[in-house]
């Protein structure tokens, strides 16, 4: 598993390895333009060279670019549709450009409209972004499920991605705050295998392509998304520790977006943790070896009787 956290490109794309580098990060995540703002960000060649060549020479094995929080694929409105496209679109081909394991993408949301129609509208907006890039996969994040947001449990994730044709191009990241709120049990390693156990019987294990590791301020199916801090919140350290051991996540990008101290994101020393936390999960799934068993006590010797 590569370990890290979401960090500012700002500055120059370059940056955000310098400031993964800083945090102690295996795996960093970026948005690719302002998340205030429709206006996509394009990279220039020497742009992307820098940032290839600085991802080179550092620790830093993976980069997902994270879509911003504007855009809603499934809105009945076509000039927001139109505008998610054109930044979905960007995203894709920065993604392409930079090498990057996947844009993360909330689907949207149906608001007040009904769901199966929303789906279909999420769909056909992402099926379109799609065909205008090339290689760099899509991944659809579980969301927390207030707001009529999409991708509520993993029977809505698999209707998008049907409804996306099935993409080859599209994974899932999974997030343990959302999927916390959204009522799915992930503190224990039964919890966290009931969870994989479902994804692969609804969407396919090869689907899986990132997470998000954060605690939740709220409790357990509250649907509210607020992220806290690793073992600040109602997942607490154990928590944590099942959702980052479980053996269909190895080998998986995971990113952290915790508010850190004074909001100002995860630090290293939340990165540290989260590996602190991984060890400890990984650990407490080893099977005990069975105590050994205690000699049985010899026989006691059977009493002679004296010849007469």
């Amino acid at each position: 598993m590569l370990i890290g956290a979401h960090v500012s490109p700002a500055g120059g794309l370059a940056k955000a390895i310098e400031r993964g580098v800083q945090r102690g990060c295996e795996a960093i995540q970026i948005f690719n333009q302002s998340p205030r703002a429709w206006r996509p960000t394009v990279y220039r060649e020497e742009d992307v060279a820098t940032f290839r060549a600085a991802m080179a020479d550092s620790p830093v094995g993976a980069v997902l670019i994270h879509a911003v929080y504007l855009l809603n694929c499934a809105s009945s409105d076509r000039d927001i549709r139109a505008k998610t496209l054109a930044s979905l679109r960007n995203s894709l081909r920065a993604g392409d450009a930079i090498g990057a394991t996947g844009v993360v993408l909330h689907p949207g949301s149906a608001l007040t409209g009904a769901v199966p129609a929303a789906i279909k509208r999420a769909g056909a907006t992402i099926r379109e972004a799609l065909a205008d890039s090339e290689r760099c996969p899509l991944h659809l994040e579980d969301t927390a499920g207030a707001g009529g947001t999409l991708g509520r449990s993993i029977d809505e994730l698999a209707a998008l991605i049907d409804a996306c044709g099935a993409d080859q191009r599209i994974g899932l990241c999974l997030d343990s705050c959302h999927l916390f709120a959204s009522g799915y049990d992930v503190r224990t390693p039964a919890g966290v295998d009931a969870l994989i156990a479902e994804v692969d019987a609804k969407v396919g294990l090869g689907r899986l392509g990132s997470l998000h590791c954060n605690d939740s301020q709220t409790p357990l199916g509250s649907g509210r998304d607020r992220h806290a801090n690793l073992g600040e919140g109602e997942l607490g350290e154990d928590g944590i520790a099942a959702f980052l051991a479980a053996p269909a996540f190895d080998g998986l990008a995971c990113v952290l977006e915790t508010p850190g101290e004074e909001r100002g994101g995860a630090s290293a020393e939340e990165v540290a943790l989260a590996r602190a936390l991984r060890e400890r999960g990984l650990a407490a799934r080893v099977p005990r070896r069975r105590a050994r068993r205690a000699p049985a006590p010899a026989p006691a010797p059977r009493s002679r009787r004296k010849p007469r």
